[in-house]
């Protein structure tokens, strides 16, 4: 049973090493804005890329489907027809599930187009805050309310005009807006406030948006955005590897007898978790780029510092492998973390202390002392895909298997996770 009392899927995990050839899938960062993008256009467009079934971008789907678009698997992707805006509908329940990418992005995208919505959530999603998009929205127009717990209501036209953001907050809000506010009749300009996180992730919006002709201009810290625009179908458009699911592999090459090739992903990517390169080197990996194949094996394993404001998704995994780094790691300006599908301080914490390390949990980051082995045993996913995978990855430091209770909790951005897992040589008993 899982926190909820329902049924959940089991996973044991054997101890040892993972090793072996991976080809990434999509980048769920980059595919739900082409998705939107595409929806917005003129005209069809095929999305190339890898095999997904993320939940998270099924979400994002439903909720563009839900306003008119047609959206189908192809074999080399998904292909979209556009939504009919001559024919759009007066209200449409969008289905985001535990989704925040996808709420974030389609809630102004909804208003800009003058939809009442209701926004059906689910986990930890109604919890997590929307302020100050929900500020912004209601001052250009915008009646928002909570049907219930889960349900998000909308009402209204989104007006045209400024809009402001701080920078300090997740990107997500910004992405949504710079999508939305071409779709108003006049033009608007968005401030966003200095200091500014995930800046990677408002640089992959904008160049979404110059695929389909829609980028703003920028001046400083301002964009201005010309209303009554519809983003120009290119035809086709190619979907990134995914550098947040790819940091899995990337550590597990980094473990004791780890050896990871791992291919499809873009060394001048715009997603800001490619970092996590650059961070395993500081931490003593051999981590080499030959011929677009990322090669990666375990190295001195020494401790560092990490600054998560850019790379709040890495936390989890990086914290298994500074698990038996030499020294003590410092995790710094996370405590966005604490907002995730679960607390992610705490949950990685307490999973990677479940397994023998030794993790102090601080009020905006993790002091990590590393120890020459973890022990292995029983820890629950709290319902996150990424303590679900990070605590797969750490069995690979351990003496005795890992077991996983509510092991389904992949399926949000990586079902085929544990798939790929047994591939690279893991034996895994599976309970569902």
């Amino acid at each position: 049973m899982d926190r909820n009392g329902a049924e959940t899927m089991v996973v044991r995990v054997q101890a040892g090493q993972i090793a072996g050839d991976v080809t990434i899938i999509p980048s769920k960062s980059h595919l739900h804005r082409l998705l939107i993008a595409a929806a917005l256009a003129d005209g069809e467009t095929l999305l190339r890329s890898g095999k997904t079934e993320a939940e998270d971008v099924e979400a994002t789907i439903a909720c563009l489907q839900a306003l008119g678009a047609e959206v189908d698997r192809v074999a080399d992707g998904f292909q979209v027809k556009p939504i009919d805006r001559t024919k759009l509908p007066k209200s449409a329940i969008l289905p985001v599930r535990e989704s925040g990418s996808t709420l974030r992005f389609m809630l102004p995208i909804v208003c800009a187009l003058g939809v009442q919505g209701e926004f059906h959530m689910a986990g930890r999603l109604p919890e997590r805050p929307m302020e100050p998009l929900d500020r912004e929205l209601t001052q250009k127009g915008i009646r928002l309310w909570k049907k219930s717990p889960n349900i998000l209501c909308t009402e209204g036209q989104l007006e045209s005009g400024a809009f402001e953001l701080p920078g300090d907050i997740s990107s997500q809000y910004i992405t949504g807006l710079l999508l939305a506010l071409p779709l108003l009749a006049g033009d608007s300009h968005l401030t966003v406030h200095e200091p500014i996180e995930s800046e990677d992730y408002i640089e992959m919006t904008l160049e979404v948006l110059e695929t389909f002709g829609g980028l703003p201009e920028k001046r400083g810290n301002r964009y201005q955005i010309k209303g009554g625009e519809t983003f120009r179908s290119p035809g086709a458009a190619l979907v990134e590897g995914d550098w947040s699911n790819a940091a899995f592999w990337l550590v597990a090459g980094v473990m004791p007898g780890g050896n990871i090739r791992l291919g499809g992903l873009n060394p001048e990517s715009k997603q800001g978790d490619k970092e996590a390169c650059a961070i395993l080197r500081r931490m003593g990996a051999n981590v080499t780029w030959e011929d677009g194949i990322i090669t990666v094996t375990e190295g001195v394993r020494r401790s560092t510092e990490i600054d998560a404001a850019g790379v709040p998704d890495l936390i989890p995994v990086l914290s298994a492998i500074a698990a038996i780094c030499e020294g003590t790691t410092i995790v710094r300006n996370a405590a966005r973390l604490r907002i995730k599908e679960s607390d992610r301080l705490t949950a990685t914490a307490q999973t990677l202390n479940a397994l023998g390390a030794k993790v102090k949990e601080l009020p905006d980051g993790l002091e990590i002392t590393g120890v020459p082995r973890l022990v292995g045993g029983t820890v629950d996913s709290w319902g996150d895909h990424r303590i679900a995978m990070t605590a797969a990855i750490a069995s690979a430091a351990c003496d005795n298997p890992v077991t996983i209770t509510g092991a389904e909790a992949v399926r949000k951005s990586y079902p085929q996770f544990w798939r790929e897992l047994e591939r690279l040589g893991k034996h895994l008993t599976i309970e569902e």
